[in-house]
């Protein structure tokens, strides 16, 4: 009897954990093209600081993109139970605002190219002196980097309440938690390893052996271009 009990206990254990693989699935499906905006601009934002600051730099962004997670998948769930009828219209304002963001950054591309380029060589006067303190720097690009976290964490969130709203309680818990560990794991990965890609294309274009430094100069060349292709397509 006890044997019979335990198998029917992990039998549904199976059925909840395989409908909240199918769920997340859905969900982070949906919620793609505002994780490849995630990416690319939390990689902006952390770039410009030393390259042996960078990796905790992005420790610290990830820790406060968890902590945005905290507080709002409580909030969603919130939503979900009291006033159900709100999740249309927070999908309909995330997508306004997605607009809008698209919008903002072609015009900002050009119409204010002068003043981004002015602020590039800014970033890059300050690295060289060394009476400017970097440590309030970093923290003001942390900030900076953890705030727009917090804004697409929201949209990310409200799409995956979307894809659930039909469910549990319990059920869209799961699947909140696990889209929001996997995709704060995925996308600070992601960005440790493009902060970085740099210094790795840097160091193969130094060894002795001459297919390896083409791999390097070719990884170089492509750092940049990376990025620019990783905000388009977000």
């Amino acid at each position: 009897m006890a044997g019979s009990s335990l198998l029917a206990l992990l039998d549904d254990i199976a059925t909840i954990l395989d409908d909240v693989s199918l769920m997340t699935k859905t969900a982070t499906k949906k919620t793609a093209g505002v994780l490849g905006d995630d990416l690319a601009l939390n990689a902006q934002q952390v770039t410009g600081v030393k390259p042996a600051r960078e990796l905790p730099v992005v420790w610290a962004v990830a820790k406060g993109s968890m902590l945005n997670k905290v507080i709002l998948v409580p909030a969603a769930l919130a939503i979900s139970f009291f006033v159900p009828w709100l999740v249309i219209p927070l999908l309909m304002l995330g997508g306004a605002f997605l607009c809008f963001e698209g919008f903002e950054k072609l015009a900002h591309k050009f119409l204010h190219r002068q003043e981004a380029e002015a602020h590039k060589k800014e970033l890059h006067e300050a690295l060289k002196n060394p009476g400017v303190d970097m440590k309030e720097l970093e923290r003001d690009k942390i900030k900076g980097a953890i705030r727009t976290d917090f804004i697409l964490s929201a949209e990310i969130i409200a799409i995956t309440l979307g894809t659930v709203t039909g469910e549990s309680i319990g059920m869209q818990f799961l699947v909140l938690a696990v889209v929001a560990i996997m995709i704060t794991v995925v996308v600070y990965g992601l960005v440790a390893g493009i902060v970085k890609l740099d210094d790795g294309g840097l160091y193969l274009s130094q060894q002795d052996n001459e297919a390896v430094q083409k791999v390097g100069r070719g990884i170089l060349w492509l750092a940049p271009y990376m990025m620019k292709t990783l905000s388009i397509v977000g």
